[in-house]
């Protein structure tokens, strides 16, 4: 049946409709539909969008086909996923750990987001039974769970207050900002068959009321909206109208038409002040034509929108026709895409052809690269053969071997201004082997071995840079001269081996060729410096910066002392002014401020003491002007004054307005109060 369809009707629209798997099959063994749509069976790759290496027989890892990255590694059993596993995100990080069945989660795991985890029961691929969620390493919630929707159980919030109890995926369901019964409420929705369903309201982090109505399946559906100020901006009936969209922090995302609760029709989207798309939505996705915009302009200046990309999507990705420009507005790219990728076109620099042909994944495939003049200067088949790769402003970026489309084989890079910045081997489109780096002045940096694009992996050498330029009536001073001497003797700050990127063996110079350190398998105390001060000076382990250690700046004064986890301020630490007296002293997690914590004025004076939370201060604090008096007693969210007594002092010390801060805004009276009571 498969190798039976010819209509040119269906395969040229409704396969597009079509579920994935569906599409896999018509392309693989439907010659009519390859023949058709001009899609070769490496196209194949387009739609799985994942490649399988086994390491046994019942062992392998998952890359995505468009960059590589691994997405999986685990059990398998006739080709699917089954047993134990790990999946990852685009930053390589662990979202999902557990057990599959049948290429699907099934059993005990465990899931991952940025500030949540679950740890439960999954069936069919969805949260079925009993689980657990965390929100900033506490319980949030404890119950059962029914095809991914919380059904039966207590929320908590941090202080570990139950806050909302659900009942056969009925009840109601609260959130607080800074997440406890303290703050001020965040959410309220009455939930039905595990999703917002009936009466609901929605406060931003400022508590400025954003969306007050009623839900329908997970929607909002019949009510008012409010812009980032809590101002009247929309209204909705019956999930239709047209829409203001602004996020959890007061920003606008989205103007349009919404349908049965969805982007629907004409909208755009903005990032800050910008739009950076207008176009078409069907089902909360864009579909149909559209433009996107480069989001850089300055639009209080009245800078014009500078387009990115005009033509067709589908399913939220560019599909079918299309142009992409260049920020200077000339033409980058004319041609067909598939799945957000381009399939095939032209390319061009400063209006000329650059390369025609096919695409797999963004990466050229069969065509012909040109000069300026028109003339061919290579061309690729099967992604193989030698090339040359461009800035916008017409600079070569990269020349060398090309292999499935991938920089693969001897290569240079260089920068926009045509300086050389590396010069080696690559493999499978990173840098691989051996390889040169240089400086953007010329100068040698690292010479050494290369793995997966990451310095290092063996044996290796870091050279210092130096950015001084000499005239030749400054050689006449002896000392001056001593250092231009030493810049073209190239000395070292390290040579010896890596591991995974890290110094791990081998000995750590200063700007003079001596000895200042050594470390063994990742271990000793390490000295850095640059421009021939001293940078930093810390304890190593397992080639990460971990215990005690010093940052210095670039006039080698002391810029902060404390500990050290995994290469991140972690523990106890100090923080300096440039004048050498105290800015910050208290704990860190992760290499931001975190926990109780102290900072002080450049005078010497205490500034705030308090609570931090993700290098912000959070919960309770106060803080103090620069001639000690205290201007605010209270609680804090990310950063700003939340709910306490405030005063604030003019240049001369005296009060020029006291009152109060509730939910973030300013309550008193004063020469410059907000509102007079």
């Amino acid at each position: 049946m498969l190798d039976n369809i010819i209509s040119s009707y269906f395969s040229k629209t409704l396969f597009n409709y079509l579920d994935e798997k569906t599409k896999l099959k018509l392309i693989k063994y439907n010659k009519n539909i390859q023949i058709q749509l001009n899609i070769s069976i490496i196209d194949y790759a387009l739609y799985s969008e994942k490649y399988i290496i086994y390491e046994s027989k019942d062992k392998g890892k998952e890359y995505r086909c468009d960059n590589d990255k691994l997405i999986f590694e685990g059990e398998y059993l006739n080709g699917k996923r089954n047993g134990k596993g790990k999946e990852y995100d685009d930053h390589e990080d662990i979202k999902y750990e557990g057990e599959y069945l049948n290429g699907k989660r099934n059993g005990k795991g465990k899931e991952y987001s940025l500030e949540e985890v679950y740890e439960g029961e999954y069936k069919n691929g969805e949260r079925n039974g009993k689980g657990k969620e965390y929100s900033y390493g506490k319980l949030s919630f404890e119950g059962e769970y029914k095809c991914n929707k919380k059904w039966e159980g207590k929320g908590y919030d941090q202080d570990g207050e139950v806050i909302y109890e659900l009942k056969n995926g009925k009840g109601k369901i609260e959130g607080y900002l800074g997440f406890s019964r303290k703050g001020n409420l965040g959410f309220e929705f009455e939930y039905l068959n595990g999703e917002r369903n009936g009466k609901g309201i929605e406060y931003n982090y400022r508590h400025d009321l954003q969306f007050k109505g009623e839900y329908r399946n997970g929607m909002k559906w019949t009510g008012k909206g409010y812009d980032g100020y809590g101002k009247y901006a929309y209204e909705l009936k019956s999930g239709n109208g047209f829409v203001k969209e602004y996020n959890y922090f007061g920003n606008h995302i989205f103007d349009g038409e919404y349908l049965n609760g969805k982007r629907n029709g004409k909208g755009k989207e903005f990032c800050g002040f910008n739009v950076i798309f207008e176009g078409e939505y069907i089902n909360g996705e864009r579909n149909g034509k559209g433009k996107e915009y480069y989001n850089d302009r300055d639009s209080f200046n009245g800078d014009p929108l500078k387009l990115k990309f005009e033509g067709e999507y589908f399913n939220g990705k560019r599909n079918c026709k299309g142009k992409e420009y260049f920020k200077n507005g000339k033409l980058k790219f004319e041609g067909e895409y598939l799945k957000g990728y381009r399939r095939r076109g032209r390319e061009y620099i400063n209006e000329k052809l650059s390369y025609e042909g096919t695409y797999l994944f963004d990466r050229k495939l069969d065509g012909k690269g040109y000069d300026k003049n028109g003339n061919i200067i290579y061309e690729l088949k099967n992604g193989k053969g030698m090339i040359k790769e461009y800035f916008e402003n017409g600079i070569v970026q990269y020349e060398g071997e090309y292999l499935n489309g991938k920089r693969h084989g001897k290569g240079k890079i260089y920068n926009n201004k045509g300086k050389l910045l590396f010069e080696g081997e690559f493999s499978n489109g990173e840098k691989n082997g051996e390889g040169k780096e240089y400086y953007d002045n010329g100068e040698l940096k690292f010479e050494g071995k290369y793995l997966n694009g990451k310095i290092w992996d063996g044996k290796g050498k870091e050279y210092f840079k130096d950015i001084v330029d000499f005239e030749e009536e400054d050689l006449k001073d002896d000392v001056i001269k001593e250092i231009y001497e030493r810049k073209n003797a190239n000395f070292y700050s390290y040579e010896g081996e890596y591991l995974n990127g890290k110094r791990w063996t081998g000995k750590g110079y200063n700007n003079k060729g001596e000895i200042m350190y050594e470390i063994k398998n990742g271990c000793g105390i390490i000295q850095d410096y640059e421009f021939g001060k001293l940078k930093f000076e810390v304890e190593y382990l397992n080639g990460e910066k971990t215990g005690k250690g010093k940052e210095y700046d670039s006039n080698g004064k002391l810029e902060f002392e404390g500990e050290y986890l995994n290469g991140k301020r972690h523990g106890k630490g100090k923080e300096y002014y440039y004048n050498g007296k105290l800015k910050f002293e208290g704990e860190y997690l992760n290499g931001k401020r975190f926990g109780k914590g102290k900072e002080y004025h450049k005078n010497g004076k205490l500034k705030f003491e308090g609570e931090y939370l993700k290098g912000f201060e959070n919960y309770k604090g106060r803080e103090y002007n620069e001639n000690g008096q205290l201007e605010f007693d209270g609680e804090y969210i990310n950063g700003e004054r939340w709910n306490g007594i405030t005063k604030d002092y003019d240049y001369q010390g005296e009060l020029a307005f006291e009152g109060k801060y509730i939910n973030g805004k300013r309550i008193g009276k004063g020469k410059d109060s907000y509102r007079i009571l």
